[in-house]
């Protein structure tokens, strides 16, 4: 049985990332690795954001990897990663931005995530929601 590493970031508006369930200070390297990815492609994201003139309400990160181990160890190699994105859009006209801006990030702009794909594949998954109704 392999183990998951999993850190999840979040972003707000004023382009601060913070990780949700670990401090940094108590990250060991095979998480700081995976921190260090979310860290990339949130930073990434927002500078696309940016441009487009688009602050998500919310944005959520989840970055993970599977090792080869049952245990995290100097020896463990990641076979996998896998990196989800949770956002909250302010209108459905963003929504479809947003997802472009998703898949420049994973698939062209973002170096640590294009690194990560030389050791394992990389997976991805995108939730984009709207707090606007459809009235």
């Amino acid at each position: 049985m392999a183990m998951r590493v999993k850190i999840t970031i979040e972003m707000n508006c004023k382009g601060e990332v913070c990780p949700v369930n670990k401090k940094v200070d108590e990250m060991n390297p095979k998480e700081l690795l995976i921190y260090a990815a979310g860290y990339c492609a949130a930073l990434t994201l927002r500078g696309i954001l940016d441009k487009e003139h688009i602050c998500p309400k919310s944005l959520e990160i989840e970055m993970s990897g599977e090792l080869d181990t049952e245990e995290v160890a100097a020896k463990s190699i990641y076979r996998s990663f896998n990196i989800l994105y949770r956002i909250e859009c302010n209108t459905i006209a963003e929504q479809s931005k947003v997802g472009r801006a998703v898949n420049l990030t994973t698939e062209k702009y973002c170096g640590t995530l294009q690194m990560l794909r030389r050791i394992a594949p990389l997976s991805h998954e995108v939730s984009i929601v709207s707090i606007e109704s459809r009235e």
